[in-house]
C-alpha cells in the first residue's frame, strides 16, 4: 500500500512538473521570440531575458504545485523560511541549465543552419529531465530542524 502511495505521489509530481515546466518553457520560449522578432534583439540576449522570466514561473508553479506535499514549510538552520532556500536551490540549478543552454545555443546558432526557435525549444526539452531530478532530490527537499 505504501509502494503505491508512492508511485501515485511521483506520477502526480511528474504531471506537475509537466504542466509547469511546458508553461515556464513557454514563457522562455515566447519572451525570446517576442523580443527576437519585435525588438530585433539578438537571439542569445533575448534567451537570457526569456530564462529569467522562465524562472519565476518555474519557482512559484514548482513551490506551490509539483512539490508541495514534498515540502516542510519550516525554517532552516538560519531562520530562512523554506521557500527561501527552494529559490536559491531551484536558481543555481536553473542558472547551471541555463549556462550550457546559452553555451549549446549559440555555438548551434553559430555552427547550423538550423531556426533560432527551433533550436531554442529543442534545448529546453531535453533540459527537462536534469531538472526534475534535481528539483525533486535537492531544490525543494526539506531539511530537518537542527
Amino acid at each position: 500500500m505504501a509502494r503505491m502511495t508512492q508511485l501515485a505521489q511521483l506520477a502526480r509530481q511528474l504531471a506537475w512538473f509537466v504542466a509547469v515546466g511546458m508553461m515556464a518553457a513557454l514563457t522562455h520560449w515566447g519572451i525570446a521570440v517576442l523580443l527576437v522578432s519585435q525588438w530585433a534583439l539578438q537571439p542569445a540576449l533575448a534567451n537570457v531575458a526569456g530564462w529569467l522570466l522562465a524562472f519565476i514561473v518555474s519557482f512559484v508553479g514548482h513551490y506551490f504545485l509539483t512539490f508541495s506535499d514534498v515540502m516542510k514549510r519550516q525554517a532552516d538552520t538560519h531562520g530562512h523560511p523554506h521557500w527561501f532556500m527552494a529559490a536559491r536551490r531551484l536558481f543555481l540549478i536553473s542558472a547551471g541549465n541555463f549556462a550550457l543552454n546559452e553555451i549549446v545555443y549559440i555555438t548551434l546558432l553559430r555552427t547550423t543552419d538550423l531556426p533560432y526557435d527551433g533550436l531554442l525549444a529543442g534545448i529546453l526539452v531535453v533540459q527537462a529531465a536534469l531538472t526534475f531530478i534535481a528539483s525533486r532530490y535537492w531544490a525543494f527537499q526539506a531539511r530537518p530542524r537542527s
